[in-house]
């Protein structure tokens, strides 16, 4: 833990503009305050970056940028279709541009992050090709990488930073931090991803299983779904663990829309 914290401090100090990347879904989850804290007691210029757009209402995404906007400017990324790479590009030298003695040399940019939630797939969106190492496994970055991305743009490429006091199983699973494999407790997981569906798109939980919910529980949904897939045992009742796997993954994969 105490080396993360020094190699994101480490990358705020070297870094001329700082992109805090954020999770489209859960914005304020996946901002961390004492990042933002140690960028601003620096007096870095820094972009709030709110990726997997694509995964999101644009009502939804506009309300959260007219919130964070009061904080930093706010470009929306989806690293999926390549949107809003170029608008980033642009910020990033005009917040560039904020900063004295740096009109003539590269501009040193630190991504930092959470875990899973897109660092390197938004480096690769503005250099325009695959020059950051990705993978769907949360924490693939393993040591710091210079990316060149034209533009007298040079990328820090850093390994995920971990919460700092983050212990919550559910929001980690919600988040992508630990993939199914990883989680104890499938099922109570699998049940506030539903319950998040159910106050912000019931509609699209209801189209992707097949089913209709009308003042069901989360666990009432959970066995509506495991009866839809036939995830059932040998006395027809439904196999919790299983339906809760495919929730997860399902989740994890992008296929349930917020």
């Amino acid at each position: 833990m105490a080396s993360y914290k020094a190699l994101v401090k480490d990358v705020i100090k070297k870094a001329d503009v700082l992109l805090e990347v954020i999770d489209a879904r859960f914005p304020d989850e996946t901002r961390n305050s004492e990042v933002e804290h140690e960028i601003t007691r620096l007096n870095k210029p820094f972009i709030i970056v709110i990726n997997k757009s694509d995964l999101v209402s644009r009502e939804k995404l506009e309300k959260t940028k007219a919130r964070l906007s009061r904080t930093a400017p706010v470009i929306f990324v989806s690293s999926k279709d390549r949107s809003g790479t170029t608008m980033l590009r642009h910020q990033i030298l005009a917040s560039a541009a904020t900063k004295a003695g740096i009109k003539e040399q590269d501009i040193l940019v630190g991504t930092l992050g959470y875990p899973n939630v897109g660092k390197s797939s938004v480096i690769n969106g503005v250099t325009g090709r695959h020059r950051a190492s990705t993978s769907s496994v949360s924490g693939h970055t393993k040591g710091v990488q210079h990316i060149g991305a034209g533009s007298r743009i040079m990328f820090i490429d850093t390994p995920g930073v971990i919460p700092f006091d983050e212990k919550d199983e559910y929001l980690q699973g919600l988040l992508g931090i630990k993939d199914v494999t990883h989680l104890k407790d499938k099922i109570g997981v699998a049940l506030k991803m539903i319950e998040k569906m159910l106050a912000e798109n019931k509609t699209a939980l209801e189209s992707f299983y097949n089913i209709t919910i009308e003042d069901e529980t989360s666990y009432d949904v959970l066995e509506l779904i495991g009866k839809q897939c036939n995830f059932l045992q040998k006395k027809g009742e439904v196999d919790e663990t299983r339906t809760a796997t495919k929730i997860i993954n399902d989740w994890q994969n992008g296929l349930l829309l917020l």
